[in-house]
């Protein structure tokens, strides 16, 4: 058994790593813009999309204010490893939807999505859903349709958010991802954007892939991190 799929040890590290981040988070010397683009959403209410590219899930919770903003649930997978970042992000206020595209079993993977999918869209009536649109196995910063067919079935914007901070710890995972340093500099970007009425799916995703790379890489570049 590998040692992040024993419920002990995901229970124990799960804790570790939330106590982690909101220790650094309070830390960190935050710069952010175009906040009032979600500010504007938090004052209306009702169903969000939040996105973010996997990489950037360790500091994910920053962005999201819990005494303002929506509540808010995530999408993650239904994989063993899955379990571990349930958990961690859980103890930050922000409880999991389980289901992804990322089973072996083509039949497994048809009905975790089509739950997520009928989870994630009820979500969306009284809250926010947080969705990496690449995730949970990449190919890094290539968006699946998952997140605009969410924002075309509910009708709710869609915020995309880039965060970054410097310095940071880089894992070696397939996404490169990116862990919270404490006392380092900050960034979170804004934008927003509803489902154009009429639009293909392919031709979205085109542009949502875009906007999102537009706002982490700002990001980046008020912190100094390097992209990869």
């Amino acid at each position: 058994m590998r040692p992040l799929r024993n419920p002990v040890i995901q229970a124990m590290l799960a804790w570790i790593l939330a106590a982690w981040m909101r220790f650094c988070f309070a830390t960190i010397r935050w710069t952010h813009v175009n906040e009032a683009v979600a500010e504007a959403v938090w004052a209306r209410g009702g169903g969000v999309l939040c996105a973010f590219w996997h990489s950037r899930i360790g500091l994910s919770p920053a962005c999201w204010p819990l005494d303002r903003a929506q509540p808010a649930k995530a999408l993650i997978s239904l994989s063993p490893d899955g379990q571990f970042i349930a958990r961690a992000v859980a103890r930050q206020g922000i409880p999991a939807i389980r289901g992804s595209s990322a089973n072996k079993d083509k039949a497994d993977r048809a009905k975790g999505g089509s739950q997520a999918l009928r989870d994630g869209l009820r979500q969306l009536k009284v809250g926010a859903l947080a969705i990496t649109p690449d995730g949970p196995r990449g190919p890094a910063r290539q968006m699946a349709e998952g997140l605009p067919l969410l924002a075309k079935l509910s009708g709710a914007p869609t915020l995309f958010i880039g965060l970054s901070c410097n310095p940071a710890i880089r894992l070696g995972s397939w996404d490169r991802a990116v862990l919270p340093l404490p006392f380092s500099k900050g960034a979170i970007v804004w934008d927003v954007a509803d489902y154009p009425a009429g639009a293909e799916l392919a031709d979205v995703v085109a542009d949502w892939t875009a906007r999102l790379d537009a706002v982490e890489v700002e990001a980046d570049r008020i912190t100094g991190l390097e992209r990869i």
